[in-house]
């Protein structure tokens, strides 16, 4: 049988005598249930819009910086595929590999920040999103899944990379802000 008890500070509960010893108790609060949780929550539309924007950023971010990389190694063919290119050989003395590398660490590293600019929580959310999509963008451009342990490993630290800046740069200039959730709520 459950019983009704009262606590301190507004709390009520019902609690539940087993045949076994112990005591299993449903506490609530009287205010209204309003837990540490407090949030707002953002319509589709917005999200949606904040994703969409923030693959603009990315693949405008990744075909610029690879364009500059592409000059500064004085390479000769610039191909539209950078973003998508897994099938360059891996080794040091490679040119274009490393190109591709360096364009994909730092569209990763600078997308982190401008992520928090437009989306101003919750950057590991959209950055999670957009490695998604982009590992399958990949996939039907390139018309193969990515097998290639390197690439993947580039993109993971490239992904820790974006969301690491990402949070720090919207935590510190949303500090201020008091619906900015905290680090206790993740």
């Amino acid at each position: 049988m459950a019983e009704e008890v009262k606590f301190s500070r507004g709390l009520t509960g019902s609690c539940i005598v087993l045949l076994q010893p112990g005591l299993f108790c449903n506490i609530t609060s009287s205010a209204n249930h309003e837990m540490a949780f407090k949030s707002k929550t953002v319509e589709s539309k917005t999200v949606l819009f904040n994703l969409l924007l923030c693959l603009v950023i990315f693949y405008s971010l990744f075909y610029m910086i690879g364009s500059v990389c592409f000059g500064a190694f004085r390479l000769d063919h610039f191909d539209g595929l950078i973003p998508f290119d897994f099938k360059t050989e891996p080794a040091e003395s490679n040119s274009k590999y490393l190109v591709n590398l360096l364009a994909l660490e730092l569209t990763y590293f600078c997308s982190g920040l401008l992520f928090a600019a437009v989306v101003r929580r919750r950057v590991w959310d959209y950055a999670l999103t957009v490695t998604f999509l982009h590992v399958m963008i990949t996939s039907l451009v390139m018309l193969e899944f990515p097998m290639v342990w390197q690439w993947w490993l580039a993109l993971g630290s490239g992904l820790f990379l974006m969301i690491c800046n990402g949070q720090l740069i919207a935590y510190f200039t949303c500090q201020s802000d008091q619906s900015y959730a905290s680090f206790s709520i993740y």
